[in-house]
């Protein structure tokens, strides 16, 4: 799909049930046109995985994501060689003592026992095969890993010492997610575009769950986010993002709520709150000053 202009973003993001606002359709377009990779900052549960999702959808792209997590080390990220199927092509020419040493060497470290992992699977895609490339949470790997991605994300070429250099024959749409359990170096930072996606208003978070969950009546949707809103002003551990937001309405949808009432919010406010400690803080006084806050 031709995404020629900030407003063919927000209506093609819209069309997919992504309630994109213009900062976020801006950096999105700018992305595509400067072949720039996106960091998205935020936290858990406002929308940034599902960004790379969405527009992966909007333009018919091959989604490739990297789960980043403690001890990500290179090989799993970008390749491997096939060691049984390498060593089982050792043995079979072996016995058929036909091959010599050296052309065996060239047989198993070629393409065809490489294991792509997610980096190279990316650049290594065709001219006419578009991708969007998803390093989910980079926070959380170490910064060896992340100082290796400076040289992917500023080349997007890999070199394998026994095939050569590959290199991208169109560059992937690169979106980075970050919790920030840690800072991102500035080196990194500066190779990307930046955006922060922060907890949406209101008014945006019930056109959210409106769009998302088109059975939910009209004033339960209300209910929830203003009670969500409220809930986000406390003093927790882990405020409930739009995920959040998203699994309690469902789940009131389910059970056939048509309001909010002190009993539904008790039995289902493990849809929203996370944590022990945050279930504490949600005692009754709490939850019933602010249901009476709430507008009908």
């Amino acid at each position: 799909m031709e995404l020629d202009s900030i407003e063919a973003v927000q209506e093609a993001m819209r069309a997919h049930d992504y309630i994109c606002d213009r900062p976020l359709a801006t950096v999105l377009f700018l992305s595509m046109q400067l072949e720039k990779p996106i960091l998205f900052e935020g936290e858990a549960g406002v929308g940034k995985t599902e960004v790379a999702k969405v527009l992966a959808a909007v333009l018919g792209a091959k989604l490739i994501r990297l789960q980043c997590y403690e001890g990500l080390d290179v090989n799993t990220a970008l390749y491997e060689w096939n060691f049984p199927r390498q060593m089982l092509h050792i043995k079979v020419a072996e016995a058929a003592s036909a091959t010599s040493t050296a052309q065996i060497e060239r047989e198993i470290f070629s393409e065809e026992y490489l294991i792509k992992r997610p980096l190279l699977e990316a650049i290594h895609r065709g001219a006419d095969e578009p991708t969007v490339l998803l390093i989910d949470e980079v926070d959380r790997s170490d910064e060896e890993f992340e100082a290796f991605l400076l040289e992917i994300l500023s080349d997007f070429q890999v070199s394998i010492p026994e095939i050569g250099t590959i290199r991208a024959e169109r560059h992937p749409v690169v979106i980075l997610t970050s919790n920030r359990t840690r800072d991102i170096h500035d080196a990194l930072k500066r190779r990307c575009l930046f955006h922060w996606i922060d907890y949406p208003a209101f008014d945006k978070e019930y056109e959210i769950v409106r769009t998302k969950i088109p059975g939910i009546e009209a004033a339960l949707a209300s209910q929830v986010c203003q009670f969500v809103e409220s809930m986000r002003q406390q003093d927790f551990y882990k405020r409930p993002g739009v995920a959040e937001t998203l699994d309690w309405s469902r789940a009131l949808l389910y059970l056939g709520r048509a309001r909010l009432d002190i009993p539904t919010i008790t039995e289902t406010l493990g849809c929203v709150l996370k944590y022990k400690e945050d279930m504490d803080k949600a005692d009754a006084d709490l939850v019933e000053t602010i249901l009476s806050t709430l507008r009908t």
